[in-house]
């Protein structure tokens, strides 16, 4: 049954804050982001547009989330709780007319910043 994306029962036990992303195809170094929807990281690899997303399967500790966004691209996500601040996201999909496919992993390592709002996706 597909449902729209609200928050997986998964990723409700994991807040927003500031995430660092390691394991991301030719990045040289772990990607921090202030977030503000841990929701944004199942589309990691479309985190600069806008995506509309949905929840595939719900679980306790793990969701899958298809999203597609303006221009072509989409992915499949699947995002496992290893605790409320360690998410594994195995995701795929098609970005810039190619295929992607990695496993990344994302924790939680501080709150943002007071000054700076999150970024809402």
């Amino acid at each position: 049954m597909l449902a729209a994306a609200g928050v997986p029962l998964a990723l409700s036990q994991a807040a927003p804050g500031v995430w660092e992303v390691t394991g991301v195809p030719g990045a040289k170094a772990p990607f921090r982001q202030c977030i503000g929807n841990v929701l944004a990281l199942a589309q990691f690899e479309h985190r600069k547009l806008s995506c509309s997303r949905t929840v595939v399967r719900d679980g306790p500790s793990a969701a899958i989330i298809e999203y597609s966004c303006p221009g072509g691209g989409f992915g499949r996500t699947e995002i496992d709780l290893v605790t409320p601040r360690s998410l594994r996201i195995d995701t795929q999909g098609i970005s810039e007319g190619l295929p992607f496919h990695y496993v990344a992993q994302a924790r939680r390592v501080g709150d943002c910043p007071s000054q700076q709002t999150a970024t809402r996706h």
